[in-house]
């Protein structure tokens, strides 16, 4: 089995902390050299030097992967400096808004399609470009549970389940060009972007009476998936969803 990263460059949106950062550093002790990106410069700076101080190379972008103008130069910028793309972990993800179904707008559904579906497609789609010019590559694209079974984020378990069909899709389409498309699919997990989740007792109590570990995950618990799916010892493994819940979809 070989789980080595090594000589390999990644690149990862939502890269600056919770489980975009912890996979960013999974990828970077692999072996690899990581690229981050997001909205936010600072996060993404703090994320590279730690990467750096791994003894791997890496390279901070501020980028809106939600806006299809800015991805171009977000790979561009990956392929100048590291001269090849070999992985892709598509994490970025919002969800501005907790209303119901009933009472939601066009602009929150704008705004999670918009980053959650849209651009991971569009990033996906630039990146096996640069990907089938090479030897092929590994795009790992993260779900939820909520895309898996509905939950109290009705666009964004939407957005998600479209993510798990994006990944079928291109995993279907791709594998000619020898590019794996896979995707995890995370429970509950302890991060400031799910912190009105697990902050909530009223929600972290339902949340618990459906997991048999009855815990909610921390980032780094969804690395090694990651890392797997994105190594050769995956080398026969597209168009799969893992979800790492604690047994929530069960």
């Amino acid at each position: 089995m070989d789980f080595s990263l090594e000589g390999k460059v990644a690149l990862i949106t939502g890269g600056g902390r919770g489980i975009g950062k912890a996979a960013a550093l999974g990828l970077a002790r692999a072996g690899a050299d990581v690229a981050v990106a997001s909205r936010k410069l600072p996060d993404l700076e703090k994320a590279a030097e730690e990467i750096k101080g791994l003894g791997r190379k890496s390279l901070a972008i501020a980028v809106h992967v939600g806006r299809v103008e800015e991805i171009s130069n977000l790979v561009d910028q990956v392929k100048a400096e590291f001269g090849r793309i070999d992985i892709l972990v598509n994490n970025a993800g919002t969800n501005p808004v907790m209303d119901p179904a009933l009472e939601i707008g066009e602009r929150a559904w704008d705004s999670i399609m918009n980053l959650n579906l849209k651009g991971l497609f569009f990033l996906s789609q630039a990146v096996a470009r640069v990907m089938k010019e090479q030897d092929g590559g590994a795009i790992v694209n993260v779900s939820s549970v909520e895309g898996i079974t509905p939950g109290i984020l009705p666009v964004y378990s939407i957005s998600k389940a479209g993510v798990i069909m994006a990944t079928k899709v291109m995993a279907q389409e791709w594998a000619q060009y020898n590019i794996r498309v896979n995707a995890v699919a995370p429970g509950l997990t302890r991060t400031g972007f799910s912190e009105a989740l697990w902050s909530s007792p009223a929600i972290l109590e339902v949340a618990m009476s459906r997991t048999p570990m009855r815990r909610i995950a921390e980032p780094e618990e969804m690395v090694g998936a990651i890392v797997f799916l994105a190594s050769e010892s995956a080398s026969y493994v597209t168009g799969q969803v893992l979800a790492i819940d604690g047994g929530s979809t069960i």
